[in-house]
């Protein structure tokens, strides 16, 4: 099979599984009511996430719907080793969609070593065995996909976790619940847009911009042009970027397109920020392009954005013939690593 020919197969293959994305919230709600946690006298003091990538930035998302209400810390580890604060006092939730990601398996260790509660999300593999060997607890979402395809499977867990711990309320799974629903019945004008921002990013170097709390969005936005797109893409936040990237526009020009995402409910400050930096930025490129959201509560209006997002980068992938699924370079680094 030609080459062509496997990238057309694929990109057939990504689109059911971004079409997949509102039934996946049901199947993965159905999945958090029939998980087994067990309850613990522990009181936590913080919360880490270990995950990378597509089985990381679930995480990043639930932390900002929940940053409100939560009364300890949610921080994430991306890395081998977990920061020297973790201890009886930490709780660990370990993601990794394969099961068999290295980086999360080692923190995990590293975690348990330090006396961490530990919980597990995962299809299978090392993970899975890893817990069963130690008698921690974890829940079984569905693999054999790219995990960049399995975020719904993730943020539902991670929400039943902190749920269960009664660290977040109730309400949360209500809201993810309409959510869902929210994206069937945008179904028409979430396309429009996607297919508007594939245009806009084609034969651009792509920058993106959000405010902090939608960081997230930006990372998700980064990733799935990198993977899906194939696409070197950027990102910072406001008003962080205001005090050094700003100027770094000083030597920009019109091989950049500028990508706002604007969630409809920032700080009154940022959006004159966001304004001044339109302003400005629109003297070195005419390509500066907002998507905005809509949505009664914060899960809505993120997840209208990630929808947009993931469509218009397999938009991307489809115009340009490019496999939005193929992973060899990742490949080859885990072969290399592996020698």
């Amino acid at each position: 099979m030609s080459t062509s020919s496997i990238a057309i197969d694929n990109n057939k293959l990504m689109y059911s599984l971004i079409e997949a994305f509102p039934q996946n919230i049901d199947d993965a709600i159905n999945i958090a009511l029939n998980a087994t946690l067990t309850k613990t006298n522990s009181s936590f003091d913080y919360i880490l996430i270990c995950g990378m990538g597509g089985s990381g930035i679930g995480g990043k998302l639930v932390s900002s719907w929940v940053q409100d209400e939560i009364s300890i810390p949610i921080l994430f580890c991306q890395d081998y080793i977990v920061p020297n604060f973790v201890g009886s006092n930490t709780l660990i939730i370990a993601s990794s969609n394969s099961g068999n990601t290295e980086e999360t398996l080692s923190a995990t260790e590293d975690g348990r070593s330090r006396g961490a509660t530990i919980i597990a999300i995962c299809s299978g593999g090392k993970l899975k065995e890893y817990c069963e060997k130690w008698s921690f607890d974890y829940i079984i979402v569905p693999g054999g996909n790219p995990p960049r395809s399995s975020l719904a499977f993730s943020i539902v867990q991670l929400i039943h976790v902190l749920n269960h711990f009664n660290l977040i309320q109730d309400s949360f799974f209500e809201e993810i619940k309409n959510a869902k629903q929210y994206l069937i019945d945008k179904k028409d004008e979430i396309q429009y847009s996607a297919k508007e921002l594939a245009k806009f990013v084609q034969n651009k170097q792509l920058m993106i911009y959000s405010e902090v709390i939608d960081e997230p969005i930006s990372i998700r936005a980064r990733q799935q042009f990198n993977e899906n797109s194939k696409l070197l893409v950027g990102h910072h936040v406001i008003p962080e970027m205001n005090h050094n990237e700003l100027l770094g526009w000083t030597g920009g020009d019109s091989k950049f397109g500028v990508l706002f995402i604007d969630s409809g409910a920032l700080h009154p400050k940022n959006y004159r920020r966001i304004d001044f930096t339109k302003t400005f930025i629109k003297n070195k490129t005419p390509f500066i392009h907002t998507i905005k959201s809509e949505g009664k509560t914060r899960i809505e209006r993120s997840l209208y954005l990630i929808h947009i997002i993931d469509w218009s980068s397999l938009y991307i992938a489809m115009n340009n013939n490019i496999d939005s699924i193929e992973i060899n370079v990742i490949e080859d680094l885990k072969n290399y690593l592996n020698q």
